[in-house]
């Protein structure tokens, strides 16, 4: 049984556990509550907030979550008091001598870390707002002053924002929450980027995926369930299509929860596994719900209910659940829910899931063929403004107007107002990177239209707000005349690599028709000359030539083969 009290003016909730004690201190702040210029900051301050407390002997960690901010640590009493107190002594005097390490440390973070399949979808779902901002890098940190972080800390990191757990029987002796006073913060607005849904867009990666928005419910865990079983027996166990056929849940602070599946696939079997992905979505959607699943996946579910760490298990979550207001349950009334769940409810879940649902297609792929709507990639119109043409590009057109920055390439136009720029990236060659709130990008390259530059001053003015410094780009990644190059954060890997693919492409077939060409030239004249002297040696040089250019052509035709391969790996 979870017991309630409290600690200093925070709240607290405790559940025996027969292991080591462990505890957690979570505040209500995340990503999603940051905008996009000043991105990172939660995760900035979590970093510096840790650093003070050194090298213990049992794990902790901190970790920044959509509207989470979690410091957790398990060992023995002594331990878990010493660092809860030192994790809010830490809050109220961050080492700021420590922060350009730091910022470089979440810069290596993110390198190494990689992309997530679920990024993208974030962005083009929720824009560059809200929970939009998990799909973006934390372009803020370069921007963000010692001020920034204080007054976030004083905002957010304050007792009524914050829950302790401890799975024990008792708080630990000397454990303190000397932490400012302040309010519950309420969970940031969900935004939209799609005009309809069901939507789809195309992706970079080779995996198929979906998300869908659903009501936070116990029948909507176990739709999860089934519809992962579903994946995995379609798309691996009975086509073989798919390693991995996986579908997630993670309830949200609005009383809604996110539900992502995916499945991978070799490039060749991309097609297939889309195809079969939508299959079983159209399935579950038509209410096609095998109660064997059904039974199975609430059967698991209600085993780790029934378990005698059960309620120290719940803890992270319950502590979530008080601080997003979410009505908090016991033990028994949450499996009393989750063995009431039905396939006729599951099916319920699955329309609605189905009628909000993203799908992201494997490289470049559509779905309108199965009904889903394109994602909009750009803009209805242009702002007024004066038009910058293009130095090599004939129709194409940079606007800047007093309401914002349009680009516009023949019928495909991307527009960002001024009033709803989300972030102005600003690179010290002169180029900037606008970001609308709908996650639309327009660059303003001086390279590359006529008398840009000269428009800088009108777009920093505008933008200042919303500016970010970003450091020196490398002369190879400044756009030039003749380059098809786009910087934009929904811009997939297949679309970056299209230019090298067709430059690829236009190299092998010159070279070809040069060695065409050189060779049946040198034919001609050695015919010639066996024609006119009689003389057979000249032929056997002819066929030797033949031969070798034959096979220097299937040589360049195999290399080449090979390498555009790669380019599409």
């Amino acid at each position: 049984m979870i017991k309630h009290t409290e600690v200093d003016g925070v709240p607290a909730i405790l559940a025996p556990t027969s292991g080591q004690l462990h505890a957690g201190l979570v505040f209500r702040v995340g990503q999603a509550d940051e905008t996009l210029s000043r991105s990172g900051i939660t995760h900035l301050l979590e970093h510096l907030t840790l650093f003070p407390l050194g090298i213990a002997d049992y794990h902790f960690n901190g970790a920044t979550g959509s509207v989470s901010t979690h410091f957790h640590m398990q060992g023995s009493d002594r331990d878990v008091a010493t660092f809860i107190t030192r994790v809010c002594a830490s809050l109220a005097a961050l080492p700021f001598e420590r922060l350009a390490k730091e910022k470089e440390i979440l810069r290596t973070e993110a390198a190494g870390r990689g992309g997530h399949v679920g990024e993208p979808m974030a962005l083009w779902r929720h824009g560059a707002r809200g929970y939009g901002l998990a799909g973006y890098p934390e372009w803020g940190l370069t921007a963000l002053t010692p001020d920034d972080l204080r007054a976030w800390a004083a905002t957010y990191f304050t007792r009524e924002n914050a829950v302790l757990w401890i799975a024990g029987d008792e708080v630990p002796a000397g454990l303190r929450l000397d932490l400012p006073a302040g309010v519950r913060r309420p969970v940031p607005p969900v935004t939209s980027a799609l005009p309809q849904t069901p939507a789809w867009f195309s992706g970079s990666s080779r995996a198929t995926a979906w998300d869908a928005v659903v009501p936070r419910s116990a029948a909507a865990g176990v739709f999860t369930g089934v519809l992962e079983r579903e994946l995995f027996r379609a798309l691996r166990q009975e086509d073989g299509l798919s390693y991995t056929a996986h579908a997630a849940y993670e309830p949200r602070g609005d009383g809604s929860a996110l539900i992502v599946a995916v499945a991978d696939a070799l490039p060749e079997k991309a097609d297939a596994v889309l195809g079969g992905f939508v299959d079983v979505l159209a399935k579950l959607k038509v209410g096609r719900i095998d109660p064997a699943d059904v039974d199975a996946v609430v059967g698991k579910a209600a085993d780790a209910l029934g378990t005698a760490e059960a309620d120290a298990a719940r803890l992270p979550q319950y502590a979530f659940d008080m601080l997003v207001g979410f009505p908090l349950q016991t033990l028994e009334e949450a499996a009393a829910d989750l063995r009431a769940v039905t396939p006729g409810a599951v099916a319920a879940v699955a329309a609605e899931a189905l009628s909000t649902g993203l799908l992201m297609t494997p490289g470049r792929r559509s779905a309108d063929w199965a009904g889903y709507a394109t994602a909009p990639q750009g803009s209805e119109s242009a702002v007024p403004g004066h038009a910058h043409r293009s130095v090599d590009v004939p129709g194409h057109r940079l606007v800047v107007g007093q309401a914002g920055v349009s680009l516009v390439r023949g019928d495909d136009v991307a527009t960002v107002t001024f009033d709803a720029c989300a972030a102005a990236l600003a690179f010290p060659d002169g180029g900037r990177m606008l970001v609308g709130h709908d996650a639309v990008v327009v660059q303003v390259e001086p390279t590359l239209f006529e008398g840009a530059a000269a428009a800088l001053p009108t777009i920093d003015a505008a933008t200042a707000p919303v500016r970010v410094p970003m450091p020196a780009r490398d002369p190879d990644d400044i756009p030039r005349p003749g380059d098809d190059r786009r910087a934009d954060p929904r811009a997939d890997a297949d679309t970056a690599d299209a230019g090298s693919r067709g430059l690829l492409v236009a190299r092998l077939v010159v070279l070809w028709v040069l060695l065409v060409a050189v060779g049946g030239f040198t034919a001609l004249l050695t015919l010639g000359t066996v024609m006119e002297q009689g003389d057979r040696a000249p032929l056997v040089t002819v066929l030797v030539f033949l031969y070798g250019l034959t096979a220097l052509i299937i040589w360049g035709v195999v290399r080449g083969t090979r390498q555009l391969r790669r380019l599409r790996r």
